[in-house]
């Protein structure tokens, strides 16, 4: 039991906490923009998850910058090396979730025939952003604002 709760400890800090919260809020913004574009707008899914992924990762920078990793970059350099690292680093998982998507909706039609067209694309979408979200935690850790 000690060693759970040491574990515990040692994976609950501040950081995995605020990146956890606003790792959801980035994923609200993406599910929902990319949503919206499609389901109403009747943007093609490919380009709509797109869409959300680049809002979403705007977003992500900001927050991750400010509240979770506590940038202490200074300077113009040091914050464009920062900002080009970071938005690196998340072309290369949203490379991850287009194909991931892709693959899901029009490779193997994962969930059509059970749900409706809308329904099933945001299932497709919602797995793989679970997937990129643990990558970018990585990325943005050990990369983008490393200290």
């Amino acid at each position: 039991m000690e060693k759970v709760k040491e574990m515990i400890k040692k994976v609950c800090t501040k950081e995995v906490i605020t990146y956890i919260i606003f790792g959801i809020l980035t994923t609200i913004v993406n599910i929902v923009i990319s949503y919206l574009l499609k389901a109403i707008w009747q943007v093609e899914g490919n380009l709509a998850s797109t869409i959300g992924i680049i809002c979403s990762i705007l977003f992500a920078y900001i927050t991750n910058k400010i509240w979770v990793f506590e940038s202490k970059a200074k300077g113009m350099k040091e914050n464009a090396i920062e900002f080009v690292k970071f938005i690196l680093g998340r072309a290369f998982t949203m490379i991850i979730e287009i194909v991931g998507v892709f693959v899901l909706n029009d490779g193997i039609h994962l969930f059509y025939g059970m749900l409706t067209d809308n329904m099933a694309y945001l299932i497709n979408k919602c797995m793989i952003t679970v997937i990129v979200i643990i990558l970018n935690f990585f990325i943005s850790k050990f990369f983008a604002f490393k200290k």
